[in-house]
């Protein structure tokens, strides 16, 4: 089984705002760099968003060791909050519906196709990986609000 490397982050210019994802995965000696991004999104998703395409990038079942400076994602599967989620129908501590279900959702589902060990890191650091992903999110952020300012309407005279 093939044992892949998978770095994430995710960004958002406020929240709910612009925001943007970045990865990276590295298999052997080769480095590959993902990112993308959404006009009105929030962090959180930017987080899920950066684990999920980094694992849709795989062609077949691997071990992944990803590591993210998220903690809402890293402990929802350290400290096992998903299994409380389904057994009370999605429904969080507070017995609100969870956020980001959707996402949860196909994280999950991305899960149980790999081998998948979890890593915390500290953001904004000094993690090469981790300070890459972020710099990938906050390009993608940049392209969305230039395209953003550059669509503004003429000034009627």
């Amino acid at each position: 089984m093939k044992e892949i490397i998978l770095y994430t982050d995710g960004a958002c210019s406020y929240n709910p705002g612009p925001g943007g994802w970045g990865c990276v995965l590295i298999y052997k000696n080769t480095k590959k760099e993902l990112s993308g991004g959404e006009p009105e999104t929030t962090n959180n998703r930017m987080e899920l968003q950066a684990v999920i395409s980094g694992l849709e990038a795989l062609k077949e079942k691997c071990k992944v060791d990803i590591f993210t400076d998220s903690a809402y994602v890293c402990n929802a599967f350290q400290q096992d909050w998903i299994s409380g989620w389904i057994k009370k129908n999605w429904k969080n501590a507070k017995k609100d519906p969870v956020a980001n279900k959707d996402l949860w959702l196909r994280l999950l589902d991305l899960c149980g196709k790999h081998n998948v060990v979890w890593h915390k890191v500290k953001g904004h650091a000094d993690n090469e990986l981790n300070n890459r992903c972020d710099e990938l999110a906050r390009m993608e952020v940049e392209k969305i609000l230039s395209a953003k300012n550059s669509q503004s309407p003429e000034p009627i005279e």
